[in-house]
């Protein structure tokens, strides 16, 4: 063996799936330990990236974001497919208009509200362009339906569904495709101009209407077909012998794939899909197996993907400044909260319930995959500031909704209770 390869050697491969695991593990183990919330693992996860990859010897260098975009975009698309397909299966009653309402207010009302006010922030205040300040709209509007497990309704067929956590369930699992007209907004404007006349009308009728129109329709097709497969007499045969997981990836890589070949919102069929799929037959034990396979995918996926998230927070904090933490806490703190709290007026929630639901609009990879998918297909003057605000977000919701994620429960409890006394 030569002098310059000694035996005790550091491999920066083997040093990072160390460091990565080790990290994955403390996160998960730690918070359970010390008797707090699971959803504290979200931050624990990003501190000990930026920890380790800052002070532990032999590791590899950070992966930058703004160099390298297309890797954060593919590692958290697949989180995201997967979660949002989980999603639609663990919602036990989609029966009533009234039970919708308050989800239809928050994509139709909240959702744009939160970008256009996010957009002049970042146009008047940080001094982005025009098309990077509607990408920031656009990227940091949707909640996480990955990050924000804790605040929505359980596995499927443990009922009791609270209000609080079907609105919360709902919008988290459809407003993730419904950014995307906004991304594309960002895009066009990018390289056409902020004259609308230049493509306003054909921003409308195929960004907006046909993709999301497409990725309703098709995704529930194909998690129709799905189901009728899966539980007819010889796909029940089939599933009793089999295990859940190549099925249930099988199913959302097939459903992602064919909406996004037909040019619509792969993010939208992914959650229709697995919507559909469990209403054809809602009762069978089935899904509480394909449930957890896709809880677990997520689960892994996501926990990585924090770590390597925390790892680049070093090299972004010179571009944040004030002005950029004030928007990052101004979204999690009044801008989310309040829209969404005046757009719930007239659903018959409580204002008990439109306080929680409007406070808890947690944000997380929805907005990796974003800003990914951007920065990937077109280079933007505030690329950095992008990138360096959606970090810095996503860590500040990670600590700040990870910490009061008990209100929830605690809240449901309360109602619950009341109920149950009111009924006897």
């Amino acid at each position: 063996m030569s002098e310059a390869e000694p035996f005790f050697g550091l491999s920066p491969v083997h040093v990072l799936m160390s460091v990565v695991g080790a990290s994955v593990f403390v996160a998960y183990l730690l918070p359970r330990f010390a008797f707090m919330r699971a959803a504290s693992s979200s931050a624990l996860l990003m501190i000990l990236g930026m920890v380790t990859f800052a002070f532990v010897p032999g590791m590899p260098e950070a992966l930058d974001p703004t160099v390298s975009p297309r890797i954060w975009e593919i590692t958290s698309e697949v989180a995201v497919i997967v979660v949002l397909f989980a999603t639609g299966l663990r919602i036990d009653n989609v029966s009533s208009w009234r039970r919708w309402s308050p989800t239809f207010r928050l994509l139709l009302i909240a959702m744009p509200l939160t970008i256009g006010v996010l957009a002049f922030l970042g146009w008047a205040l940080a001094g982005m362009t025009v098309a990077g300040a509607v990408m920031l709209g656009a990227v940091l509007s949707p909640t996480d339906p990955v990050l924000a497990g804790d605040v929505q309704v359980g596995p499927p067929l443990e009922g009791r569904e609270h209000p609080v956590r079907f609105t919360l369930t709902a919008e988290a699992g459809l407003n993730d495709g419904l950014a995307f007209p906004f991304v594309y907004l960002g895009l066009i404007i990018a390289a056409q101009g902020a004259d609308p006349s230049q493509w306003l009308a054909e921003w409308v009728l195929r960004d907006l209407l046909y993709r999301i129109t497409v990725g309703a329709a098709v995704g529930a097709l194909v998690g129709w077909l799905l189901g009728r497969s899966l539980f007819s007499t010889w796909g029940s045969r089939a599933i009793e012998k089999s295990g859940p997981g190549v099925l249930a990836l099988g199913a959302v890589l097939l459903c992602y794939g064919v909406v996004e070949l037909a040019e619509g919102y792969g993010f939208i069929g992914a959650f229709t899909a697995g919507l559909m799929c469990r209403r054809v037959q809602q009762k069978h034990q089935f899904h509480k197996r394909l449930h957890a396979f896709s809880e677990a995918v997520e689960h892994a996926l996501t926990a990585i993907l924090l770590v390597l998230l925390g790892s680049i927070l070093p090299s972004l904090w010179p571009v944040l400044d004030w002005r950029h933490s004030l928007i990052g806490f101004s979204l999690l703190l009044v801008i989310r909260p309040l829209i969404g709290w005046l757009a719930l007026l007239g659903t018959g929630m409580t204002s008990g319930d439109r306080l929680i639901v409007g406070f808890f609009g947690v944000r997380g990879i929805g907005s990796v995959y974003y800003v990914g998918f951007a920065t990937g297909h077109m280079e933007f003057v505030n690329e950095a500031q992008l990138w360096a605000l959606v970090a810095f977000t996503i860590f500040a919701s990670a600590i700040i909704h990870g910490g009061t994620s008990f209100l929830v429960d605690r809240h449901a409890s309360i109602l619950t209770a009341d109920d149950e006394a009111r009924d006897a």
